[in-house]
């Protein structure tokens, strides 16, 4: 099913009839009224749309601009720039290994996530910043109000194709999405801090299924997972570090990977700390004082009413050529 937020439903009719957006919403209200609340506000703009004679959706064949894709698309065909791309994670999936990487593309008129899954995240050690890319048989789902584009082994990645070029990346892509920490608010999403780690504390580990890598509830004999049922648990972990930028200071979370990625360990070596945690002292020691380049989003954690930052790529060597370029600016 084709869903397309509200805000974008009363743009659409903005642009089309040049009513100001009071007009267009005193209208919505009043069919909201005139049906005694059995439609949605969503199916209210619609209706108002279909009697200025306002198409809301566009044709779904052909190259879409980023604007024009919809959460529920299949077989969708779209060019954008690379913005960012993201670590590869690996998982267990119907008792084989599998992957799943990202990326944040853009154009003229947006920017939005990519998801590649399987055989397409083998893809994401070929991609860089400024490369362009043309995606064929992609569908779309929702993430959190967030709409993404999912490649399976039956869609196309085409890397830098020939005849397609993007310009000027819409204003809210160039945003990036670099920001101080002060300017941090919740639900940030792909954002980018530079900072400096000021205190680390200890590795927490959590049991999870070995075979699909989701969290494992004890039970009273054994842990249990919701699809597989009960098993014989493995582990993930998870690190918390305050990152300090000059303007303030966060709780960094990082999981797995990304924990990975920031102390150039191994699973095995993490895993050792678990029984023999003196030892990781002298790393986390070592840690204090690392500039690093981080992505991920801004989250409100309700237990202790403060702002976290979830961290999903890690860069331990920031380019200083770059960062001074950025400075000057």
């Amino acid at each position: 099913m084709l869903k397309i937020p509200y805000e974008e439903i009363v743009l659409k009719i903005n642009e089309k009839t040049k009513m100001t957006t009071a007009e267009v919403e005193e209208r919505i209200d009043k069919k909201l009224k005139q049906l005694s609340g059995l439609i949605s506000k969503e199916g209210a703009a619609h209706i108002v749309a279909n009697e200025l004679g306002v198409k809301i959706f566009e044709p779904l064949s052909g190259k879409l601009q980023i604007k024009n894709i919809l959460t529920g698309m299949r077989d969708v065909e779209t060019v954008g720039k690379v913005l960012q791309v993201y670590e590869t994670r690996e998982f267990m999936r119907n008792d084989s290994m599998s992957k799943v990487a990202s990326m944040l593309i853009g154009d003229e008129t947006g920017t939005i996530r990519v998801v590649l899954w399987g055989s397409q995240a083998d893809n994401a050690a070929n991609l860089g910043q400024g490369f362009v890319v043309k995606i064929l048989g992609g569908y779309v789902r929702d993430n959190s109000g967030r709409k993404e584009i999912h490649l399976n082994d039956k869609s196309q990645l085409i890397l830098n194709p020939k005849g397609e070029t993007i310009n000027e990346i819409a204003v809210e892509a160039k945003r990036g999405s670099r920001k101080e920490i002060k300017e941090l608010q919740e639900n940030d999403n792909d954002i980018e801090l530079l900072g400096t780690i000021v205190q680390a504390f200890d590795i927490k580990y959590y049991e999870i299924c070995p075979r699909c890598g989701k969290r494992a509830k004890p039970t009273a004999s054994l842990f249990e997972c919701a699809e597989h049922g009960s098993v014989i648990p493995s582990y993930a972990y998870v690190l918390n570090a305050v990152l300090d930028d000059g303007t303030e200071t966060i709780r960094c979370v990082f999981f797995r990977n990304q924990l990975e990625r920031l102390l150039n360990l191994n699973q095995e070596q993490l895993l050792k700390f678990k029984s023999e945690p003196a030892d990781f002292e002298a790393v986390k020691n070592n840690l204090l004082g690392t500039i690093v380049k981080l992505n991920g989003r801004a989250n409100k954690n309700s237990m202790f009413n403060r702002l976290e930052f979830v961290v999903s790529g890690v860069d331990t060597n920031p380019n200083p050529e770059e960062e001074l370029k950025r400075l000057q600016g």
